[in-house]
Formats: structure tokens, C-alpha cells, sequence
């Protein structure tokens, strides 16, 4: 028998305290007027007032049990049930019994939930703060030096031949700078939201990486780093939108330049065929990345406090910006590193037909 039901706890209840109302009965008798338990009028007063109170037991307990008790808990069940299948959806009927077997375990479910919801909202809380200071700062620095140069030029030095030109050069660069910044957000934006469409294609992506290489080749020899690309002996088709995956390319591969090592380094390009897929893989001998910043290396502005953080160049939008364009391609992107050693960064993309 189980116990849940009210029915069965009152019943339970009654019993037991009619039962040792007997028993108390029968001793009192014993005691206050021995040999009476020998008469049968002893015993049917007993028995009928032993029922009596059972019934005015069991009814009571069972009246509590379904007015308040049961009924505050129906009323969290309720409660419980409307949170999480919402609140135009009908809470599914449960009978009584069913109620103390399933509250529990809905209100666990629910603290958990919860717990995790608020996990959740303290770390996109902590996300936005680094994001807005990182945005702040990344704004900041362009916007102070046009201030400065303007502010320099308004002083007198927009007589002065000597710095006038160069004044305007820098004014020119750093709006150039707020301008990428705001175009890179804008696409990030775009791009979460759905709204660019990709241009599917079928092209070599091996002839597009020597288009990329040739374009960063004036940095990489600037920067002392050999660009190393494992070209196959046929082509090597994709289907991609290839303006977006040129710039896939251009910024993993200038990422391995501008964070390759200083002297000798050497950047790796090789293909993989994956059966459905092509596996590009970009590897450098540069100064690796800290286990704990890899899962973050894909958010917006986020630099890491050690090993690639050894310059401020860059607007920290490059590898999100890659993030989001091979998710809109439905494929991924992962990256593996180890201080001191290098960092390997691989996307897939679907094989061209």
C-alpha cells in the first residue's frame, strides 16, 4: 500500500490511533475495574467506540490532508508545472498520489534550471562587461588621436608645412581604423542575425590560398616569417561563398603573422580530403595560446592575458568575424595550441561536386 494518497495516510492515521485507543481501554479497565473484561457489555463498548472514533479519524485526516495540505501542493505543482511548459499551455492533470511522488522531483528539476539559467546570466553579465570595456578601449584609442591631431592642427600646425600633411595622414588613418571596426560589428551582426546571404560557388580553394599568400607576402617577409603551402597536384574544389572565405583565409593567416615568432617563423598551410569535407588546416611556430583562453579566442575583442597578447594591433573582430562566416556555411572551426610551440586553426568546408 502507498502512502501518498489521502485516503491511505488518513487511514493509516485512524488506525493507528484507534488502535491504541484499545489498548489504552483495555488497560484501563484492567485496572480501575478488574473482572469487567469478562463481560461481553465491556467488549461491545469497546468495539463500537474503537469504530467511532476510527471513522471521526480517518474522516478528519482525510478532510486536512485534501483542503490544505494537498491543496498547497497542487497550487506549487501548478506553479512549478506553468514556469516550464509556459503559461498559455494547461498544467496535465495529476491525482493526489501522483502529486507527492512527482513535486519533488519537479522542483529539483526546476532548482536546477534555475541554477543554471543564473550561471548563464552571470557569465553573459561578465561577457558584456569585458565586451563593452574592450569596445570602449578598441574606440578610444582612434578617436583621442584624431582629437589630438585636430586639436594640434587648430593650434597652429595647419600653418606649419612641417605637420600639417602628416597630421592629416594619421587624422585619416585612425577614421580609417573606426571605420573597419564599425564595419566588422556590422557584419557580425549580419551575420548572427541571418541576414547576408552567401553567394555559393564551386572553386579551388588551393588557388585562393596562393591569391591570400601573395597578398600577405610583403608582411610575412616584413614580419621574417616563411608562409609554407602544401599545394596537391590537382585542384581542390569547395562550395563557398569564396569573397567570404578570402577573408577567412586573410585573417587566420594573418593572425599566424602577427603572432608567429620573431625570428625563423614559419607559417603551414595543408589541405585534408575528409570524404564530404575539405580540412584546411593553418599552423604556426609562434607563442601559443593559454588552455583556458582557446574556448574564448572566437569572441569579440577578446585578447588574452598571456601567450598570443604580446601586441594590441588588430581590432580582436578577425577570428569572430572567420567564427561567423563558417557558421553560416554550416561547417566549424576549431584551433589547438600549446605555449611556446604554436597554434594550429582548421575549418572545413563542404566538398565541391
Amino acid at each position: 500500500m502507498k502512502f501518498h494518497d489521502p485516503k491511505n495516510l488518513a487511514f493509516l492515521n485512524a488506525l493507528i490511533i484507534s488502535g491504541v485507543y484499545a489498548v489504552l481501554f483495555i488497560i484501563s479497565v484492567a485496572i480501575l475495574y478488574p473482572g469487567a473484561l469478562s463481560e461481553p457489555f465491556a467488549w461491545s463498548l469497546l468495539v463500537i467506540s474503537s469504530a467511532l472514533l476510527f471513522l471521526i479519524t480517518w474522516f478528519s485526516f482525510r478532510y486536512t490532508l485534501e483542503k490544505f495540505i494537498y491543496s498547497k501542493i497542487r497550487l506549487i505543482y501548478k506553479s512549478i508545472h506553468q514556469v516550464k511548459v509556459g503559461r498559455d499551455e494547461r498544467p496535465a492533470h495529476r491525482h493526489d498520489h501522483v502529486l507527492i511522488d512527482t513535486v519533488q522531483q519537479e522542483v529539483e528539476q526546476w532548482e536546477a534550471e534555475k541554477a543554471r539559467e543564473i550561471m548563464q546570466l552571470k557569465q553573459l553579465e561578465q561577457y558584456r562587461r569585458e565586451f563593452i570595456g574592450n569596445m570602449s578601449h578598441e574606440l578610444k584609442t582612434p578617436l583621442f588621436n584624431i582629437q589630438g591631431y585636430v586639436s594640434t592642427l587648430l593650434e597652429g600646425g595647419l600653418e606649419d608645412p612641417a605637420i600639417n600633411r602628416e597630421y592629416l595622414v594619421r587624422t585619416e588613418k585612425s577614421i580609417e581604423r573606426l571605420v573597419r571596426i564599425i564595419e566588422d560589428l556590422d557584419e557580425i551582426s549580419q551575420l548572427e542575425s541571418g541576414h547576408i546571404r552567401l553567394n555559393l560557388s564551386r572553386f579551388d580553394i588551393a588557388a585562393l590560398t596562393r591569391e591570400v599568400v601573395d597578398f600577405l607576402e610583403m608582411k610575412a617577409t616584413k614580419h621574417e616569417i616563411r608562409i609554407v603551402v602544401n599545394y596537391p597536384t590537382k585542384p581542390i574544389l569547395v562550395e563557398a561563398d569564396r569573397e567570404k572565405i578570402r577573408h577567412v583565409l586573410t585573417n587566420i593567416i594573418d593572425n599566424s603573422i602577427r603572432y608567429g615568432a620573431k625570428k625563423h617563423g614559419t607559417t603551414e598551410i595543408t589541405f585534408f580530403d575528409l570524404d564530404e569535407n575539405i580540412l584546411t588546416e593553418i599552423t604556426d611556430n609562434g607563442v601559443g595560446i593559454e588552455p583556458g583562453d582557446l574556448p574564448r579566442v572566437f569572441e569579440r575583442f577578446y585578447r588574452t592575458d598571456r601567450g598570443r597578447a604580446v601586441t594590441r594591433k588588430g581590432k580582436g573582430l578577425g577570428l569572430a568575424i572567420v567564427k561567423h562566416i563558417l557558421e553560416a556555411h554550416e561547417q566549424t572551426i576549431n584551433v589547438r595550441s600549446a605555449i611556446g610551440v604554436g597554434t594550429t586553426f582548421g575549418f572545413t568546408l563542404k566538398k565541391g561536386i
